[in-house]
């Protein structure tokens, strides 16, 4: 079929300043996802697609799910009715998305991905001061989401400002990330909060590991802005003083909690784990493996816990692939976030890839951060634009 090729270009920059726009709204994915993918092709994305294939980072994503495919073949357990691991396969998105990219359509493509982002910021800000609420509801996000991205967005800035050697830029960014931390600090999820000032320290001591007496200053400003943050945040202090109830209800034998419904997740998870090592319980077991061993397991102690709140993951990247395919899926992903990494690296942005890496990793070990429903997307697109930006 003959497409007019000014018409098919100017399709394409659309696309892909849309789908960086509105892929946080999941009604609008259902429309872009295909449209990307039929672009991609009539684009002539089949017949690159050796020389994408040959990116690393590609490769390890294509490991990681053709292994979830094979695992199905393994599973006993098969009835995970919410399809969770389907999620993983949202990540080879990255591909028809890179390879669509090139000098003229990644301004287009950037230009949605920063409206988007500050267009979700205004509005879970306008919830928090207004209205004194978590998340975005317009989106249907809820504050663990809104909080991931935030995290993403805080790294991410800080990244950018240790990659620029312009003086007033770097202030500039500086400024905008901890107006951004600001947000974060005032919702209901711990783990990202710790992981993105964790994943800010990790950088900082990298970037500056020459400059001590730069890094200690450094270091010891964004300690004294985090405890003003947290002293003036009646949301943090409120999570703190829950987690303190947390550890009073594990003293007693109690996992009701936020706490202690993840250690028992966690115990349960590296039970199944060592039960078989090797290849796991296969695709789709982890929820009905969860729900069925908790019936003996320590005496029942942990049977209840469907009641406190449903079953849906383990709370732990390593511990939910390891369950679905045991030391092989673990492997796996260690293959995923090592190329990761490197796929920054090579683009000449290796504190922003430590950053998003460290973040994605600390994350993980509390949530499953690679399937959330728009974190991973957004942590995808970044690398792929930054990988095309060098390259460019």
């Amino acid at each position: 079929m003959h497409i007019n090729p000014k018409w098919q270009e100017t399709s394409i920059r659309l696309l892909l300043l849309l789908f960086s726009l509105g892929f946080w709204q999941s009604e609008v994915n259902l429309i872009t996802f295909p449209l990307l993918i039929v672009a991609w092709i009539v684009d002539g994305g089949l017949l690159r697609f050796r020389e994408t294939i040959r990116e690393p980072f590609v490769q390890a994503l294509f490991v990681l799910c053709l292994l979830l495919l094979a695992g199905l073949s393994w599973s006993e357990q098969f009835g995970d009715d919410r399809m969770k691991w389907l999620k993983y396969f949202v990540l080879l998105i990255f591909v028809p998305y890179y390879s669509l990219l090139n000098q003229q359509r990644l301004r287009w493509a950037l230009s949605g991905l920063l409206v988007g982002y500050i267009g979700v910021v205004i509005l879970g800000s306008y919830q928090w001061i207004a209205l004194d609420a978590q998340g975005v509801p317009l989106l249907a996000m809820s504050y663990l989401s809104f909080s991931a991205m935030l995290g993403v967005g805080f790294v991410t800035i800080v990244g950018i400002s240790c990659a620029n050697r312009t003086a007033l830029m770097q202030t500039l960014l500086w400024v905008l990330a901890f107006c951004v931390l600001l947000v974060q600090f005032h919702q209901n999820s711990r783990i990202f909060l710790f992981a993105a000032l964790a994943a800010a320290v990790i950088m900082l001591f990298c970037y500056y590991k020459a400059q001590r007496i730069k890094l200690t200053t450094i270091l010891l400003s964004l300690l004294a802005i985090t405890i003003i943050l947290a002293l003036h945040s009646a949301v943090f202090q409120e999570r703190w003083m829950q987690a303190k109830n947390d550890i009073a209800l594990l003293q007693q034998d109690r996992y009701e909690s936020s706490l202690g419904y993840r250690i028992a997740m966690w115990d349960v998870g590296l039970h199944g784990i060592a039960e078989r090592p090797w290849l796991g319980h296969g695709t789709g077991s982890a929820k009905e493996y969860f729900e069925s061993t908790i019936q003996s397991y320590r005496e029942g102690l942990y049977k209840d816990l469907p009641k406190f709140q449903k079953t849906s993951h383990f709370h732990n990247d390593w511990i939910e692939i390891g369950i679905h395919l045991g030391l092989l899926g673990i492997s796996a992903l260690a293959f995923l976030f090592w190329n990761w990494y490197f796929a920054f690296q090579k683009s000449e942005f290796a504190i922003l890839g430590i950053g998003l890496i460290s973040y994605m990793l600390l994350a993980g070990l509390t949530d499953t951060f690679l399937i959330f429903s728009r974190t991973p997307l957004l942590v995808l697109m970044i690398t792929a634009i930054a990988m095309r930006w060098r390259q460019q």
